[in-house]
C-alpha cells in the first residue's frame, strides 16, 4: 500500500520532443522567452499551457478582444498629436 500511496503523491512530468521545427518559428520561440526573461522550454510550456486552458473563454465582442490582445503591454503611452484648429463653420444664410 506504501508503494501506491508513494505514486500517487509523486507528480509526474512528460517529456516531448519537437522535430523538423522552421528555423524561424525557433527564433521567434528564442526572441518571445527572451522578452519574457524565461528559458525557451519555459516559454513553450507556458504556451501550451495558455492555449491549452480549459478556462480561457473566446471574447465575446472586438473591444474585447483588442483589450485582452494588449493586456500584457504596460509603461506605454502614445506620443501626443499635434491637430489643426478646428476650421470655422460654414454659413449657409449667405
Amino acid at each position: 500500500m506504501t508503494t501506491m500511496n508513494a505514486l500517487i503523491a509523486k507528480k509526474h512530468m512528460a517529456s516531448i520532443t519537437i522535430r523538423n521545427l522552421d528555423d524561424s518559428l525557433k527564433a521567434q520561440l528564442h526572441i518571445r522567452a527572451a522578452h519574457h526573461g524565461r528559458s525557451m522550454e519555459e516559454e513553450a510550456r507556458e504556451i501550451l499551457r495558455s492555449a491549452l486552458s480549459s478556462s480561457a473563454q473566446p471574447p465575446s465582442n472586438l473591444a474585447e478582444s483588442i483589450r485582452l490582445r494588449f493586456a500584457e503591454i504596460v509603461d506605454f503611452e502614445l506620443p501626443p498629436i499635434s491637430r489643426e484648429p478646428l476650421r470655422e463653420p460654414p454659413d449657409f444664410n449667405a
